[in-house]
């Protein structure tokens, strides 16, 4: 991966290291799903206790995401990306040592949190670092690392794992000791005016709504939904969270320094960055099902069956960059007409074209990745940032990282509840694609309604 995108050495010095952490939160997502099997068999629990292996972290990630996103507006980015480092760290140097399975989780939950910090607060550092002109072209080299987790996250967790389960967040400790030297070194210090009062109200109601919110979508029994629905507790839940959502709307205006500054969403540029992400987060939420659906299609074993993403990852990680230096040229709009057009025929031909196709369930995988490399790296983040005030830059960024990971939240309840309401056979599973592809186009039509490229660089 090539860090000379036209800025001075400097630039680049600071947009390897940002990569690089990134990087890292990235690759334990993809990393960790290989292991589960051996920690169930070592720690002895059940699968509906192992998944809170992914639960703990999901939340956590949720609160920190805004948490941390803040801190750094007020306390300097630098500051708290190391200290968003050194958690991830310490919570990986736990679950990897972890004697029993409430103390991994627990190594779970300071990992998350920390890695929620780390993806806001380095797309406000390329705000405060990178000329505009720029930007685009940084924010798609940051966005290409989650494709390329997804392709090293596999390989290396089966190098690892014919060791032990434990190396899989062992490795972790020292990347995380270097990342700190190389920020140290090559970050910028960045001092703020003194703020005003931390607004606790604020992020307490918040925490306390996405937990309700995650722990309540999560726990949506998809193989009978009616039946999980049914249980008292799921959509009292949900109701808990959603109404702790209105009730934050209210607070936040009355508060100086709020973690929300829910003023931004009366700009139309910014309200629409926001259902977009959610939209390209149920995108998102449809990957998961492939190599299930190539199982069912073409009689794949599991290991042959996670190959036919390889497609789709590799034409992400190829568009995430390439999209960004577009996006320098001609806007975020043009990007988003483009890549939302890209996912909508991606998702077209798999729902209609790909059964008992190989080839053509292989090319519109490519095209699928090709479009969410559009919308997912650069562009969303780069409405924001210009949209938001300099003191907000990375709440802001945290806002529009929650509203993606809960459109893959919801889009999994939703896939599963299409998939499951068909009997889970093949047909569901193109049902499920042809919905997307149905949000895709609605995502077209509204990427008509972001600035343009004129009105939207004069704002830079």
């Amino acid at each position: 991966m090539a860090f000379n995108i036209g800025m001075d050495g400097k630039g680049n010095r600071i947009l390897l290291v940002l990569f690089i952490g990134v990087l890292m939160g990235a690759l334990d997502i993809s990393i960790v799903s290989p292991a589960l099997p051996a920690i169930k068999s070592f720690f002895q629990v059940n699968t509906r206790i192992l998944i809170w292996v992914f639960n703990v972290y999901l939340i956590s990630y949720l609160i920190g995401a805004p948490f941390m996103a803040k801190l750094s507006d007020r306390s300097g980015r630098r500051r708290i990306y190391i200290f968003n480092i050194v958690l991830f760290g310490l919570g990986s140097l736990i679950t990897a040592f972890s004697f029993n399975f409430n103390v991994l989780l627990l190594g779970r939950i300071i990992q998350g949190f920390g890695a929620g910090g780390i993806f806001p607060v380095a797309s406000a550092f390329i705000g405060d670092t990178i000329a505009p002109e720029k930007r685009g072209a940084a924010f798609g080299t940051i966005g290409s690392v989650f494709g390329l987790a997804f392709i090293i996250g596999p390989i290396l967790a089966g190098i690892l794992l014919l060791f032990s389960w434990r190396w899989l967040f062992i490795i972790n400790i020292p990347i995380a000791i270097i990342l700190i030297a190389l920020s140290l070194l090559i970050l910028p210090q960045t001092k703020l005016k003194k703020p005003a009062p931390f607004d606790y109200a604020g992020m307490g109601i918040l925490a306390v709504a996405l937990t309700a919110l995650a722990y309540g979508l999560n726990s949506i029994n998809i193989n009978n939904l009616l039946l999980g629905l049914k249980a008292l507790e799921v959509p009292i839940i949900i109701a808990i969270g959603l109404i702790l959502l209105i009730i934050l709307y209210f607070v936040e205006q009355r508060v100086k320094d709020p973690i929300i500054h829910v003023n931004l969403f009366k700009s139309r540029q910014f309200f629409l960055s926001m259902i977009l992400a959610l939209g390209i987060g149920l995108a998102q939420a449809g990957i998961i099902f492939i190599p299930t659906l190539a199982i069912l299609e073409f009689n794949f074993g599991i290991s042959i069956a996670s190959f036919t993403l390889l497609p789709l990852v590799v034409t992400t990680v190829i568009g995430a960059p390439l999209f960004g230096f577009i996006l320098d040229k001609r806007g975020s709009r043009f990007v988003i007409i483009i890549a939302s057009i890209f996912l909508t025929i991606g998702l077209f031909l798999l729902s209609f074209f790909s059964a008992n196709n190989l080839i053509m369930f292989l090319i519109s995988g490519a095209i699928i990745g090709f479009g969410l490399s559009g919308i997912l790296g650069a562009p969303l983040r780069y409405i924001v940032l210009n949209e938001a005030p300099i003191k907000d830059r990375a709440a802001s960024q945290g806002l529009l990282s929650i509203n993606t990971s809960f459109g893959q939240i919801i889009g999994a309840a939703l896939l599963g509840a299409i998939i499951t309401s068909q009997g889970s056979n093949i047909s569901g599973y193109y049902t499920s694609y042809t919905f997307l592809a149905i949000v895709a186009f609605i995502m077209f039509i509204l990427s008509l309604r972001l600035k343009g490229r004129a009105e939207e660089f004069k704002n830079r």
